[in-house]
Formats: C-alpha cells, sequence, structure tokens
C-alpha cells in the first residue's frame, strides 16, 4: 500500500459545525428593590439586583473583573430587617428580600464616606467624585482646614508610572490586580494600620527594586489617578492633558501573538496612554509593560 501523498485522500468533513453546549437554566431568585420586584439569578449580588432594576449605585473600590473586598462601603444598600446596611458588591441577594437603594440612612452613609475621604485624600483626580459629591451634598469643608490628610510627595521612581499616595484610598483594588486577580506578581500589599496604612512595595523599596514588572494593570483599576502613567502626569502638571481632545483607537497590540485589545488614546498627533477594554474577554483591561508603555517607539526620536 502507497504512502505517497498523492494518492492519500483525506476523509470528508463533518458538515456539523461544533458548538458550545446550550447553558443550563439557572436557579432564579426573586426580591424587591425599591417598591420594584426584581429577578436575578442564584449567586447575584444586591449590586446586580439593583441595576437590573435600573438603580445605579456608586462604586468605588468594585469591579467586575476583581474580587469584591468591601473596603469603601458607598454602595451600601438598606435591607429591610437588617441592623447594619449592607455592601452590594458582596452580599448575595436572597429569595424575598426587600432592598431600599436610596433611603435617607443610605444616603447620609454614603454622603460622610464621601466627606471623610475628600476631607483626607486628594481627589481632584478622580473621575466621577465630584459629581457624586454634588449628588449627595457632601461638604468635606465641615471637618475644619485642621484635618489629617495623607498629603505626601509623589514616589517618582522610574519613566513609566509614579505613585501618589496623596491620592490613595486604600480601595485595593491594585492590590487585587496586582495579586491572584490578575497578574498574580505580588508585588504590592497594604502595610501598616490605621491612618498610616498605605500601599506599599515589599519593606518599602523603590519600584524597580522591587518584584514589580510594570505591566501597568495597577494604573487601569486605580480609580482616583493615585497610580499614574508618568506620560498622563507630566502633561497634567504642564496644563496640558485635556480628554475633551483626545480620540482612542480600539486597535490589537503588534509586540508578540496573543492578540491583546488596547485602546491608544492621542492627543495633539501623540499617543499619550494605552490602556485595555474591561469588557474584552481576551484582556479583561490587562496588558503587558509592552502593551501599556510600549508605544514610544512611534514617535521617534531625532
Amino acid at each position: 500500500m502507497t504512502t505517497d501523498p498523492i494518492w492519500f485522500t483525506p476523509p470528508p468533513r463533518s458538515p456539523r459545525v461544533p458548538e458550545a453546549p446550550p447553558e443550563r437554566p439557572r436557579e432564579r431568585v426573586a426580591l424587591t428593590v425599591d417598591g420594584e420586584p426584581v429577578e436575578v439569578a442564584k449567586g447575584a449580588t444586591l449590586l446586580d439586583a439593583c441595576r437590573a432594576a435600573g438603580r445605579e449605585i456608586p462604586t468605588l473600590c468594585y469591579l467586575e473583573t476583581l474580587t469584591p473586598v468591601n473596603a469603601c462601603r458607598i454602595c451600601v444598600v438598606e435591607v429591610e430587617g437588617a441592623r447594619v446596611l449592607a455592601p452590594a458588591c458582596s452580599r448575595r441577594a436572597e429569595p424575598g428580600m426587600v432592598v431600599a437603594s436610596e433611603s435617607e440612612r443610605v444616603r447620609t452613609a454614603r454622603k460622610v464616606v464621601l466627606e471623610l475621604l475628600a476631607s483626607a485624600v486628594d481627589l481632584s483626580t478622580a473621575p466621577g467624585l465630584a459629581e457624586l459629591m454634588a449628588r449627595y451634598g457632601a461638604r468635606p469643608e465641615r471637618f475644619g482646614a485642621a484635618a489629617a490628610t495623607v498629603a505626601q510627595p509623589a514616589k517618582v521612581d522610574n519613566e513609566l508610572y509614579l505613585r501618589d499616595y496623596g491620592k490613595c484610598v486604600l480601595c485595593y483594588k491594585c492590590v487585587e490586580a496586582c495579586g491572584t486577580d490578575a497578574q498574580n506578581t505580588f508585588a504590592i500589599a497594604v502595610a501598616g494600620r490605621g491612618f498610616d496604612a498605605g500601599i506599599s512595595t515589599e519593606h518599602d523599596v523603590p519600584l524597580p527594586d522591587s518584584a514589580c514588572v510594570y505591566c501597568g494593570n495597577c494604573i487601569a483599576v486605580c480609580p482616583t489617578g493615585a497610580l499614574m502613567a508618568k506620560p498622563e502626569h507630566d502633561l497634567r502638571a504642564a496644563g496640558r492633558w485635556d480628554e475633551s481632545r483626545q480620540t482612542r483607537t480600539d486597535t490589537i497590540c503588534a509586540f508578540c501573538g496573543v492578540g491583546c485589545a488596547i485602546t491608544l488614546h492621542v492627543q495633539d498627533d501623540r499617543i499619550v496612554k494605552a490602556t485595555s477594554p474591561f469588557e474584552n474577554p481576551t484582556t479583561r483591561g490587562n496588558l503587558c509593560v509592552k502593551g501599556r508603555f510600549g508605544f514610544e517607539f512611534v514617535h521617534g526620536r531625532g
């Protein structure tokens, strides 16, 4: 019997296109949100239930791609019969729950949290926080000009990104992204206690001496600008950062064959930042050092 490829006839392909098995129907949980009946899948959170009811619940330490840590308490809601307010981002919906997302008690709690944060931390570069404070009538100035703050010089020890802990609200997002939720590098963690608590490398060494691989995924999840790419920081310092003049172009990173989705932010014909969509199933907002910072060669030098 010949094995010459000329005489080999491959078997006909099956006309059936492979398909994923149908998703099993999940149990549903019925509850009430602000007097409106809502059904969500079993295992969903109160945040999911509120969103299903069309309620806008503010969040700060929550991100869909990270494990909830219940740090900021801005997303709290009131559950009928419960002694304390519940963090909507992590509390599971249970049958028959009666939830109030904007009760007076909830609004007061959110207002005080915002006031405490704004009285101690610089929130000037936190997207949406000014609008949120206006929404709840937060007045951090009522704590007085002598209120203790975490103001400190920004740490600039590399050319890729800097750490301005005067803007840090200890949301834990960067720690989660650097840990098991994404990068598994474990270069940073929370150190200290009470008012002295802060994000730190091991033994508080400079970033170049730490386990950091400069993926910048901590920057992507930071909600206040405490972690910021250096090109953006430099433009802000010069008063030239203007998002209204920036265009965004979605493309594919060409540094390797993984095919990560990236969004290039361009201002004045120069790339000023590279990000990745959180909803993209390949990257989920994450990139490596090349994808997030390796765009400077486009501009050339000369």
